[in-house]
């Protein structure tokens, strides 16, 4: 999800509770803190020669050992990160991401894979990174749907 439509879709439910939850319904716990934000460029190599540059806002969150509280709402998500974007860039077109871990959630930074509101809630449904090869995937784009690809590490990666 883009950084301007996150921002976008929280907007419509300023009041909401503000609430992560992972693939299996886990939550993160109430009383999370916003510890950063982060404005992310990335420059690669991948196995096939290729370069690749891209960039993403991450959105660091944070729950003290002895948390309490209601969860955050989206109005002070939104002044949190409208403070953090007028002191560093924040590529609104970048990819957010939210870096998250504890006994429920692989440390890990997840994708957001969609953001829903109820009555008094707006749930961020988090979805775990995956791995892929680019050299593979370009060249799969690129077959007719009948052929196969990378029957041997050797079809997609050069030596």
């Amino acid at each position: 999800m883009k950084t301007n439509e996150f921002i976008s879709i929280l907007c419509a439910a300023p009041s909401n509770r503000l609430i992560f939850v992972d693939l299996d319904g886990h939550a993160v716990h109430s009383g999370y803190h916003l510890t950063e934000l982060k404005a992310v460029s990335f420059e690669t190599v991948d196995c096939g020669g290729q370069t690749n540059r891209w960039r993403e806002t991450i959105v660091q969150l944070w729950v003290p050992s002895h948390a309490e509280g209601e969860y955050m709402t989206t109005a002070k998500f939104l002044k949190i990160f409208d403070k953090v974007n007028g002191m560093i860039p924040l590529d609104l077109d970048a990819e957010i991401r939210v870096e998250y871990g504890d006994e429920n959630f692989f440390p890990s930074t997840y994708h957001i894979r969609s953001v829903t509101h109820g009555e008094t809630t707006t749930r961020v449904l988090l979805e775990p990174p995956h791995t892929t090869c680019k050299a593979r995937d370009r060249r799969v784009a690129t077959l007719p749907a009948a052929d196969s690809c990378c029957t041997s590490p050797r079809a997609c990666c050069p030596a």
